[in-house]
């Protein structure tokens, strides 16, 4: 069972999760606009914090609940049933990937955003007492 302490962290690190998460979706976006066709790609890419369900249908691993203490970021949906499609292209059709070069791009920073987060929340607690 979790002390106070480190529910108190967990609970300082969610907001920084939560950024680098978006952040990176906002760039699969970015790199998903040049497939644009409905737009529905671009607006099915979801960010899903800990706790919470992903989307049924969504890439990769379709519905799940996520874990706490982590976010999901995941395209796809029950509407939208392809983006491994678009993204590693088909016989027919040429990739255009978004979400794997996003997350190589993004995946550094967020880290390191996470790891300030978590070393504030060390500092605050030790602080405090706690």
């Amino acid at each position: 069972m979790l002390d106070g302490a480190t529910k108190a962290a967990i609970a300082e690190v969610q907001p920084a999760l939560l950024k680098a998460g978006n952040r990176m979706a906002d760039t699969m976006r970015q790199l998903a606009e040049p497939s644009r066709d409905s737009g529905d790609l671009i607006d099915s890419i979801t960010v899903t914090p800990g706790g919470q369900t992903t989307p049924p249908y969504s890439q990769p691993g379709g519905e799940h609940v996520v874990p706490e203490n982590q976010v999901a970021i995941t395209a796809g949906n029950s509407k939208v049933r392809y983006p491994h499609l678009v993204e590693y292209g088909t016989k027919k059709t040429r990739a255009h990937p978004f979400f794997w070069p996003a997350f190589r791009l993004e995946r550094k920073k967020a880290l390191a955003s996470i790891k300030r987060a978590i070393s504030k929340a060390v500092r605050k607690g030790a602080k405090n007492g706690a």
